[in-house]
Parts: structure tokens; C-alpha cells; sequence
């Protein structure tokens, strides 16, 4: 029996297409009304393809260890036995800060199992966040690393989490007051009988980083998986048997994005590269050694590996790359596909959606365009009043008439946020908060979150094409436009920069910056105000905080 699209079958009524046209009107998903991805996805591979790969997993240190989807079943039915024994129950919510350890796949499939609801969190939080999650979510138990950092931050939170009872540790430095997942996990059974559960049944639960304010609480039902069909077959180009490697923590929503759904439905090897600090060099090692088919990583990865030694790493065996997290500048995807013969196709979509806009292989790349729209979501561009923009006119970027149809993998709400709901749902559909633009040929264009466009002498700035623009000289690493204000004109551009090797600030290289942008695009664009930083503050999820700039200028103002 042949294991391609084996799966897709049972949830897509068609699998290929031959135009984007037919592939935006004629997609659909079957989604059943019990569907449970852990069970059906992750429990057929393995009875019926008992020794197929499912996840690789290394680290820095060179070891590999290669897991079946016959391995995934037996250990996420020990760790489901584990979690009911603690009197974990369905609807129960869970924390897991478990970074790439193998344990992290196998705590979301065992919570799956017993339908209980998944939060994912960054290693990165600190007490007051941890308690923060806890207390909003009703968080029942947390599973950890043994790093010393994380459960020290877990220890101080502990006596504040007023709903917590159980703390479980992956690794070897378990402390007293905690419990040994790893050691229980030796002696439980691997047999578990199907819990029920349905599409409407909470699964998955985010704190969105958010650009304003506290961490919104996004919930994901059980459908949600089967809405990475598209971000995976036909975004990513994932393959049957293929290994897939998307760069993520798993406490980003990305990792749902490229780590776990999408991949696993169309059978390809989830990847996990377990390292505790990126380093370009390791980076090209890894993708070097596991001849990997399929390639995702936010931009920042592609900026740094474009300036290293490339020519040691064999891409050959890579047949599609992707970026996400944040718009791709051109300059970086014309170096990286004359360095490697790959074009990066970039895809727009949020902690609440799967891929909503993408480059699909039925219409050729525009570099720095996010592509058109996906299926299923009937997306559009409009003005303050709601109003369809014109082409070449930047809007509102909104998913229209959620309130008749919701499509597959769309969020269901945010959780206790009222006031989140009404400034999101608005006249019949979901305003991201993001702004963009629509070409003549339907391509879209991102211009920024809502929050980041600068309004300077009447003229409306989006980062995105100042940052492009200054991306093309070659002492630039990374940089960050944003508004600082100013008595004459209201607001002014300000960059950010990180230099590249070999550069040092400079007033002469400050004037050199500044006159490349004027010649680059718009004069009126360019930045006034030009600083050099060793680096640049980054959200937990590995994007550029133009949020955190602006409040380290106003604690100088």
C-alpha cells in the first residue's frame, strides 16, 4: 500500500488542482464532526504503516534519534495515562515549556488524546508571565525542562498560580516538589481507549505576544489541524517521507504552523533541531547532514545564513523554502536564490489562522509580495469605512463574512476579552490588525501592523519599504523603522540599524544610509533619525519589537 496522500484522501474531496483560480474555488475540507488529530492522524499512520518515520530528531551534539509514527502512538498513550492518573481531565488546561525536546510532541498528541487543552509557552518567560498564563487560563499542570533558569522561574511563580497542582519535569535535574515525567513514564501503559471528543472542543490555547497591551488568550478548537492542510501541501510543499525542517521554539504559534499538523497529515518527517543557540554555521551543518527536502525559517535566519559560506552546504536535496513571521525584503531573497538556486516564498497568517495569503507554483514570485489569497478564506483589503481600497491603496487586511462561514483552521476567540472580540469582529468579518496593499495582477503587498504606520507630514509610511530599502546596502544586517515624534512634521522615520562585519557607525555612513533610501524609494520616506545598535530587540517568537523600540525612545525622551 502506498503511503502518498494516503491520509489527505479521507479530508480533501481534491488533492491536485491546475490553476490558482481552480485552486481558490474549488478547495475544500471534509472535517469530521469528531475528529481528534492524534487519534486519526497520528494512530492510523501507525497501524497502518507501522514503521513509518515521523520525527527526526538532533542536536548540536550530533545525536539522532529517529521516531515512527508507531512510537508516537505508544508514547502519547503512556503520557495520556500519565496526565488522567494526575486527574487531568478533558476541557483541564495544561502549560507545556518544554523547547524542542521530544517530550513536547508527545505531551501535545497525549493531551490531545484526553482532549484537554494545550498551552504552548516559550522557555523565555519569566515568573511574572508564568503566573500571568496560570491565573487567565486556569493552568491545572506545567511540564518543563530541566534547565535551571526555567524551573527557577517556575518555583518563584508556583505559590502565586492559584489553580496549579503538578509540575513535571523532562530530564534528570527533577526537583523534590516535582514529579519525573521521563521515570513514570517507564512504568505506564500504552494501551488508552478513545477518549470523545468534537470539532468544538477547545484543543489549543496561545497567548498572543500582541502589539498593545497583555497577551490575548487565542483558542484553537479540534478543527484547527486540518486547517495547515493548506499550509503544508501547498505552501510549504511538504512531501510524503520528505524531511521538513521549519525553525521554531514550540512555544511560538509557528510551531503549529510547520511542526506538528499540516506536516504529519501529508506524512512528510517533522525535523526537530534542538539547539540552544542559533548559530549560522551549525544551521548550515544540520541542513548539510539531514539532506532536507523542504525549508522554512523566519527572515532573520535567511538574513544571517546569506552572510556566510554557503559553499559547503549542499541545498540540493531541498526542493521548496519558505519564510514566515515577517515579510521577506527582496534584497535577501535575490542573494539567497543567487547563492543557492532557491526562491524563498513567503505566506502571511497569524497566531489566529493557518496560511491566508501565500505564493502558490500556479503563478510565478514577486519578491516581497506575500502572493494572493488562500482558499476557504474570503479575504479583501478595505478603508476605515469598510470599504474595498483600490489597487495601490493601503488598507485594513480583513477576513470577510466569518459570521455566516468559519473557515477551517480560523481561530474561535479570544478568551475573556470582550473588548479584543468587538475590535476584531467587526461587520461580518475578522480585521487582522494588519494593513497591506492589493496590485493590478491580485498580488498583496504587506505594509504593517496597524500600529507601526507612520503618519509624518500627512504622508502614511509602512516600515516594510524603508526597511527593503535600506536591506539593499550592504552594511546593513538587520534594521527597524519606526516613528519618533516631531514638532514640525508630527512624526519622523527613525532606522534602527545593525551593521554588517566589516562596518562601524559612523556620521558619514549615517548621511550614506539616509541618501540610499532617497534614491531607493520615495524621498520623503527616508530616515530622518539613524542609530546603530549591537542588536535588535526581538518578540518571543523571533520577531523584530518595533513596539520595544518606540518605548526605549520614550524612556529617553
Amino acid at each position: 500500500m502506498n503511503s502518498k496522500d494516503y491520509l489527505l484522501k479521507r479530508y480533501l474531496p481534491r488533492i491536485e488542482f491546475d490553476s490558482y483560480e481552480d485552486f481558490k474555488q474549488n478547495y475544500s475540507v471534509n472535517v469530521p464532526h469528531n475528529f481528534n488529530f492524534a487519534y486519526d492522524i497520528i494512530d492510523e499512520w501507525g497501524k497502518n504503516f507501522p514503521n513509518k518515520e515521523a520525527l527526526y530528531w538532533t542536536d548540536d551534539g550530533g545525536i539522532d534519534k529517529i521516531l515512527t509514527f508507531t512510537d508516537l502512538t505508544k508514547l502519547s498513550n503512556q503520557a495520556a495515562n500519565i496526565f488522567l492518573s494526575l486527574g487531568i481531565k478533558k476541557g483541564d488546561t495544561v502549560m507545556l515549556i518544554l523547547k524542542q525536546r521530544i517530550e513536547v510532541w508527545v505531551c501535545m498528541l497525549a493531551l490531545h488524546k484526553i482532549g484537554a487543552v494545550v498551552i504552548p509557552a516559550t522557555f523565555q518567560l519569566t515568573p511574572k508571565d508564568i503566573v500571568y498564563r496560570c491565573n487567565n487560563a486556569n493552568v491545572k499542570a506545567i511540564c518543563v525542562v530541566d534547565e535551571e533558569e526555567i524551573l527557577q522561574n517556575t518555583e518563584i511563580a508556583r505559590p502565586e498560580c492559584r489553580t496549579l497542582d503538578q509540575v513535571l519535569v523532562v530530564g534528570d535535574k527533577v526537583p523534590s516538589n516535582c514529579l519525573n515525567l521521563r521515570l513514570m513514564m517507564r512504568n505506564a501503559s500504552e494501551k488508552l481507549e478513545r477518549i470523545s471528543t468534537t470539532i468544538d472542543d477547545p484543543m489549543l490555547l496561545y497567548f498572543s505576544s500582541g502589539t498593545t497591551g497583555m497577551p490575548k488568550m487565542v483558542l484553537h478548537n479540534f478543527d484547527y489541524p486540518l486547517g495547515h492542510i493548506i499550509t503544508a501541501k501547498y505552501w510549504h510543499k511538504v512531501e510524503d517521507g520528505g524531511r521538513h525542517l521549519t525553525v521554531s521554539d514550540s512555544g511560538w504559534a509557528k510551531f503549529a504552523w510547520g511542526k506538528i499538523y499540516g506536516q504529519w497529515i501529508c506524512g512528510a518527517v517533522i525535523v526537530a533541531y534542538d539547539t540552544e543557540k542559533f548559530v549560522p554555521a551549525n544551521m548550515l551543518a544540520t541542513i548539510h547532514r539531514l539532506r532536507l527536502t523542504t525549508f522554512c525559517a523566519p527572515p532573520t535566519i535567511y538574513r544571517f545564513l546569506i552572510k556566510e559560506d554557503l559553499s559547503g552546504c549542499d541545498f540540493t536535496t531541498i526542493h521548496h523554502c519558505t519564510i514566515a513571521g515577517e515579510p521577506l525584503n527582496a534584497e535577501v531573497y535575490h542573494k539567497f536564490y543567487q547563492l543557492t538556486g532557491l526562491r524563498v516564498t513567503e505566506g502571511f497568517g497569524q497566531t489566529e489562522t493557518p496560511v491566508i495569503v501565500g505564493n502558490y507554483e500556479w503563478f510565478p514570485i514577486k519578491p516581497g509580495s506575500m502572493g494572493k489569497p488562500s482558499p476557504l478564506f474570503d479575504l479583501d483589503i478595505v478603508d476605515e469605512n469598510g470599504q474595498t481600497c483600490e489597487d495601490g491603496v493601503v488598507g485594513s487586511i480583513v477576513v470577510r463574512n466569518v459570521d455566516q462561514y468559519h473557515p477551517v483552521g480560523l481561530f474561535r476567540c479570544y478568551v475573556d476579552d470582550p473588548e479584543a472580540m468587538s475590535h476584531s469582529f467587526k461587520n461580518g468579518w475578522y480585521d487582522t490588525g494588519d494593513t497591506a496593499w492589493r496590485d493590478s495582477e491580485g498580488y498583496l503587498w504587506f505594509e504593517g501592523r496597524s500600529d507601526d504606520i507612520i503618519k509624518c507630514s500627512g504622508y502614511r509610511i509602512g516600515p516594510f519599504e524603508v526597511e527593503s530599502a535600506l536591506m539593499t546596502h550592504p552594511s546593513v544586517l538587520e534594521c527597524a523603522i519606526t516613528a519618533v515624534p516631531d514638532p514640525i512634521r508630527g512624526q519622523v522615520v527613525k532606522a534602527t540599524i545593525v551593521l554588517a562585519k566589516g562596518y562601524t557607525p559612523s556620521d558619514a555612513l549615517k548621511k550614506e544610509l539616509q541618501n540610499h533610501v532617497k534614491h531607493t524609494t520615495a524621498p520623503y520616506k527616508y530616515p530622518r533619525v539613524v542609530a546603530f545598535v549591537d542588536k535588535l530587540p526581538k518578540t518571543t517568537s523571533g520577531k523584530i519589537s518595533r513596539k520595544e523600540l518606540r518605548k526605549q525612545d520614550e524612556r529617553k525622551a
